[in-house]
């Protein structure tokens, strides 16, 4: 089969099309014969040599996959071959067939291409995995998206809007972006680059604190999302771009009761990201289905493009996905 591999750590000129066997499913797996590639940002950390892919894992990047099921290993339910489905890889998505734990896919929505429906899986995992497990995000309740027009920003926003019916606010970097977080029903969304964006924001919520924040920058924002959330609030981070580490006021995170925490997915068991999955179909993807939430693709490259797409992202020029078609 054809893949993408990383060549060495570097831009994306260090991505290059290779020969591969085709994979074979273990137990509890399928193989899925790729149709479309969803593109995020762990790519670009793997590709720079910032992201190693976790143990019995492909070393090709790529997370997010939609296709056909052309096989299946041991213990899985026969009905599945054949079925398109979209699902989250823990690597290997960047090549005409990958195998994935049988309980990371997921039927695709009602009326979704393969296109839309590969920009799905690994920006709705994570803010499920972050929102609500983690965040433990309630009802009514006041949540900060940091970056709202990722595509995980997306996911967020919408999921804390229509399953929540909570208070959104946002950051972005240009007037655009701040424009389509409040499309997706952000009351605020204001310019990080602003020294002043955590006054905004609370000017914004009439004085009040956030009860949650998701962010994936870290770094010298940390004290500060921490000083904007109200008495038990959640700060989750995704990621630390900005600096791995932060000086804290450990007093008022006791005083105020607050929770400082992080997650990452990849490394986490199928059992675990198979009970995300089984959320995601029954709550979000009849949301989905209707229109309700919506998944918004940026560009669409072939696959033979791979490196323009990344250059793309690294650019971080893209309102919500990027896609990669494949042609097996």
């Amino acid at each position: 089969m054809k893949a993408i591999a990383i060549t060495r750590p570097g831009g994306p000129e260090v991505l290059e099309i290779v020969d591969r066997e085709k994979p074979v499913p273990a137990d509890g797996e399928i193989l899925v014969r790729v149709e479309a590639i969803g593109l995020n940002r762990p790519d670009v950390q793997q590709r720079r040599g910032l992201y190693p892919p976790p143990p019995n894992a492909s070393d090709l990047p790529g997370l997010d996959i939609a296709g056909a099921v052309e096989a299946i290993g041991a213990g899985v339910d026969e009905a599945l071959l054949g079925m398109k489905v979209c699902a989250l890889a823990n690597g290997g998505g960047y090549a005409e067939f990958c195998c994935v734990p049988a309980v990371q896919a997921m039927p695709i929505p009602k009326g979704l291409s393969m296109v839309e429906a590969a920009s799905l899986p690994e920006v709705f995992f994570t803010a499920w995995n972050n929102v609500v497990w983690l965040g433990r995000l309630s009802h009514r309740e006041h949540l900060l998206v940091q970056g709202g027009t990722s595509g995980v920003g997306i996911a967020a926003l919408q999921i804390a809007r229509h399953l929540f019916q909570a208070e959104t606010y946002a950051t972005a970097g240009t007037e655009e972006k701040r424009a389509v977080c409040l499309e997706l029903g952000a009351k605020a969304a204001v310019d990080y680059h602003d020294a002043d964006w955590p006054d905004q924001i609370r000017a914004a919520a009439g004085g009040k604190g956030m009860d949650m924040v998701l962010d994936g920058q870290a770094g010298p924002y940390t004290q500060q999302q921490l000083d904007l959330l109200d008495f038990d609030g959640r700060l989750v981070l995704l990621a630390s771009h900005l600096g791995e580490v932060s000086e804290v006021n450990t007093r008022a995170l006791v005083r105020r009761r607050l929770t400082l925490t992080g997650s990452t997915l990849r490394p986490r068991p199928a059992e675990y990201k198979g009970r995300i999955a089984c959320e995601l179909v029954s709550r979000v993807w009849p949301l989905i289905e209707t229109g309700t939430i919506a998944t918004r693709i940026h560009e669409v490259f072939d696959f033979d493009h791979m490196s323009a797409a990344h250059a793309m992202l690294d650019r971080n020029e893209q309102i919500g996905k990027i896609v990669v078609t494949v042609r097996c």
